[in-house]
């Protein structure tokens, strides 16, 4: 009944009033804030939602806290295979964002913790975890130029993994630079024979 009501406030209030008070900025930083703090509460509800069926299965629990934490996001991939449309840009298992990126990393900190292989208390994972959230969710809102903070251990994986492949541009460009060298140098005697060709034939005409 809440959700309707919100989405009744949303799209149904006079002069899209309720609309223009959300979209002032401090408003939209502590509706942010909120949804990030929910978004801890969904992770650990999903883990706890997936041991009591399936007892100490971790890829099953970090599934299902992913699920919970990042529907709207993961939903997406299945809307695309219903509706025939494949776009891997937009895929979020190909090309993952950041909701989806902290979610999972959530996950999998709290299956840990669930299954006790994390030594820390369930409350100050939650609370560290949701203060992270917070202010990187305020930080990126803030400067719309912020970078993921995911962004340099993507950048040193990158490096560990495909750093030693070199980048097939330099061959191409040096590929294109010798190309026009070539055809040039194969032209030029024949024109330079074009040339002789008609001079010979002016000669001629001319005795």
């Amino acid at each position: 009944e809440q959700q309707h009501l919100l989405v009744a406030l949303i799209f149904y209030c006079p002069q899209d009033m309720f609309y223009r008070c959300f979209s002032f900025l401090p408003l939209r930083l502590m509706v942010a804030g909120m949804k990030e703090v929910t978004r801890t509460w969904k992770i650990t509800g999903g883990i706890t939602h997936a041991n009591s069926h399936y007892k100490n299965a971790w890829l099953i629990m970090v599934a299902v806290g992913w699920a919970r934490g990042a529907g709207g996001g993961l939903i997406s991939n299945f809307e695309q295979l219903v509706r025939g449309i494949w776009k891997p840009e937009s895929n979020e298992l190909l090309k993952m964002s950041y909701p989806v990126k902290v979610t999972l990393v959530g996950a999998i900190l709290f299956t840990l913790q669930h299954t006790q292989s994390l030594p820390i208390a369930r409350h100050d994972l939650m609370f560290f975890y949701t203060i992270f959230l917070v202010v990187t969710k305020v930080t990126m809102m803030l400067t719309p130029s912020a970078i993921s903070p995911f962004a340099p251990f993507e950048a040193v994986l990158r490096r560990m993994l495909f750093g030693w492949q070199h980048p097939p541009s330099n061959t191409k460009s040096e590929a294109k630079l010798s190309s026009p060298s070539t055809s040039s140098s194969c032209d030029t005697p024949s024109t330079r024979g074009n040339s002789d060709g008609a001079k010979k034939r002016q000669v001629k005409k001319v005795e």
